[in-house]
C-alpha cells in the first residue's frame, strides 16, 4: 500500500462476527494454533497466560487481548476464569462464511490462505498490540459484552445489533492506535455538508453525538476534523449559527422572543437570552429595539 493512503481503499471495513461466547472454565490450556480471523478476548474473572508468536502475555481481570490473522497462539487460563471472547473477520470478504475458527494443534494454513484475513497493523501501518490499551475502558467492555449478548440471539435484528457493536469496537481500536497525524489527511472538503445541515434542522436538539454519527467519525475523530474546517468547535459553531438567526428573525418576523428562542433550537426563553447577549453583547429585546429604531 502506498504511503498515506487509507486501508479501506483496498479493503473495505465491515466486521463479520463469526463466533462469540461467554466461555466459564476451570484452570485450562488450548494448544497453540494459528489463527485465520481476528480473536478478541475479555479476562472477566481470574487471570490468564496467552502466548502469541512466541511473546508471553499475563491478563488480568478487566484487560482485553487482540490477536490478529496469522498469528500463532497459545492459551491458558491459570484459575478459574471467566473468558468472554468473538472470532471475527474486520475486512470484507466473499468468503467470509467459509472461513473457521482453527482448531488446537492447527498451524499449518497453507490450504486455507485464501481464506485469511489482512492484519490491521499491515493494512493501517501501526502497531496494535496484543494487550490493548484503550482511551474508554468502560465503554469498550460494556460494547463488547453487548456484541457476545446480542450474538446469541440468532434473529436478524439481535445479529444487526451484535455486528454493529462490533463496528464501534473496531473503529475505537483504530481511533486509539492509528497514527495522529491521520486526521490531517482527511479532505479538507469532509464537512462540506455540515452548513446546510444546520439550517434545515436549526430547530432541533442537535448533538455533537448526531452529527458525528452521519458523518461516519468517532465524536472525538469529529471534533478535530471540524475544528481543522471551520476553526472553531461544532458547539460554538451550532450556538453562532442559532443566534444568526434569531437576528434575522429579531429584524424581519413579528414572532415572539418564545418562538424565535423554540424556531432556534434553545430549550425556553431563558437560555435564549443568555446566549444572546453573551454573543451579541445585548438581549434580544435591546438588539429588537435598537434595530427597528425603538
Amino acid at each position: 500500500m502506498k504511503p498515506g493512503m487509507d486501508a479501506t481503499m483496498n479493503h473495505r471495513i465491515v466486521p463479520y462476527i463469526r463466533e462469540c461466547d461467554f466461555a466459564l472454565r476451570k484452570p485450562w490450556v488450548l494448544p497453540e494454533r494459528r489463527l485465520l480471523d481476528y480473536l478478541l478476548v475479555y479476562v472477566q474473572e481470574g487471570e490468564c497466560l496467552f502466548t502469541v508468536d512466541g511473546v508471553a502475555y499475563p491478563f488480568e481481570k478487566g484487560e482485553f487481548c487482540f490477536i490478529q490473522p496469522n498469528s500463532v497462539n497459545r492459551l491458558e487460563g491459570t484459575t478459574n476464569t471467566v473468558t468472554p471472547f468473538a472470532h471475527f473477520d474486520i475486512f470484507y470478504s466473499t468468503t467470509s462464511d467459509q472461513s473457521f475458527p482453527t482448531r488446537a494443534g492447527q498451524l499449518d494454513l497453507t490450504l486455507y490462505q485464501h481464506l485469511m484475513q489482512p492484519r490491521m497493523d499491515e493494512q493501517f501501518q501501526t502497531h496494535i498490540p496484543v494487550k490493548l490499551k484503550l482511551s474508554h475502558p468502560s465503554k469498550f467492555r460494556d460494547t463488547f459484552l453487548q456484541v457476545v449478548e446480542f450474538w446469541q440471539y440468532k434473529d436478524s435484528i439481535m445479529q444487526l445489533k451484535a455486528q454493529t457493536r462490533m463496528m464501534e469496537l473496531v473503529t475505537l481500536i483504530l481511533e486509539d492506535y492509528m497514527p495522529a497525524n491521520h486526521v490531517k489527511q482527511m479532505s479538507p472538503q469532509a464537512l462540506n455538508w455540515i452548513t446546510s445541515y444546520f439550517s434545515f434542522n436549526l430547530s432541533e436538539p442537535l448533538s455533537v453525538v448526531d452529527m458525528a454519527r452521519r458523518a461516519n467519525l468517532s465524536t472525538s475523530r469529529f471534533n478535530d476534523v471540524f475544528k481543522m474546517q471551520y476553526g472553531v468547535t461544532p458547539h460554538q459553531y451550532l450556538l453562532k449559527t442559532r443566534i444568526d438567526h434569531a437576528c434575522e428573525l429579531l429584524l424581519t418576523s413579528k414572532l415572539t422572543q418564545e418562538q424565535i428562542a423554540s424556531y432556534c433550537g434553545f430549550s425556553d426563553i431563558h437560555h435564549f437570552s443568555k446566549a444572546f447577549k453573551k454573543i451579541i453583547g445585548i438581549t434580544p429585546g435591546e438588539y429588537s429595539k435598537g434595530a427597528k429604531g425603538g
